[in-house]
């Protein structure tokens, strides 16, 4: 069967863009260089020209002259073609990519999604009524540790029927007693004032010496 129709042939996959692309970018150089050539030409043939006579000559150069400014017009539809055709490709291009990076963003939210249940799933501390009551166990211990505070924080030496006016009259008469009081030369009343100390009476020497078998300090002299 093979040598009546053949092996089949391998299908050669298609370009791709980049591909094509460096296909165009290629095609697109080498139409510069010749409209860069017939350019060249062009200028050198102006040169021609205005040092020719007019005359069969000069018209030889004008026909030379056209050709080579017709040749430079195709040359120029075909790169703008050419310009029209690479933008295609780069707006194809960055469409592909546009979908291929939606797809990636799409993928990579699904797997977070997923990683999110299995997490809200799996652990007790995520859960909204798990938190609520603890929100509330907490407000209730801050609650009892304010009152414990509180009561720590009682004197006990104060009696409850003290009012302010009590406290007033009180620091009225310590005033007055503060008035009452002499104040020495320093402004210091008498009650912060030191107290003066009695004099000490003198230690006897003569039972100490005659005990260390010293004679009298009289007969000493």
């Amino acid at each position: 069967m093979r040598r009546i129709f053949g092996a089949p042939q391998k299908k050669e996959p298609p370009p791709t863009l980049e591909q094509a692309g460096d296909r165009l970018t290629g095609r697109g150089d080498r139409l510069d260089d010749q409209i860069r050539k017939c350019e060249e030409q062009l200028m050198k043939f102006r040169e021609q020209l205005k040092k020719t006579r007019p005359g069969p000559a000069q018209e030889a150069l004008k026909r030379r002259a056209m050709t080579v400014l017709r040749q430079k017009k195709m040359f120029e539809g075909q790169r703008e073609t050419l310009y029209n055709q690479q933008f295609n490709m780069e707006q194809t291009r960055f469409t592909v990519e546009s979908i291929q990076d939606t797809v990636q963003t799409v993928q990579a939210l699904k797997g977070a999604a997923k990683q999110m249940r299995g997490a809200m799933k799996s652990n007790k501390e995520l859960d909204l009524n798990f938190i609520d009551k603890l929100q509330d166990e907490l407000a209730d211990m801050a609650d009892l540790t304010a009152e414990i505070n509180e009561s720590l924080g009682q004197s006990f030496a104060v009696p409850d029927d003290v009012d302010e006016a009590d406290l007033m009259a009180e620091l009225d008469a310590l005033e007055g007693d503060m008035a009452a009081e002499p104040v020495a030369a320093g402004g210091v009343p008498s009650y912060l004032q030191e107290a003066e100390l009695p004099e000490l009476p003198a230690a006897p020497q003569r039972a100490e010496e005659e005990g260390m078998g010293l004679p009298p300090l009289a007969q000493r002299s």
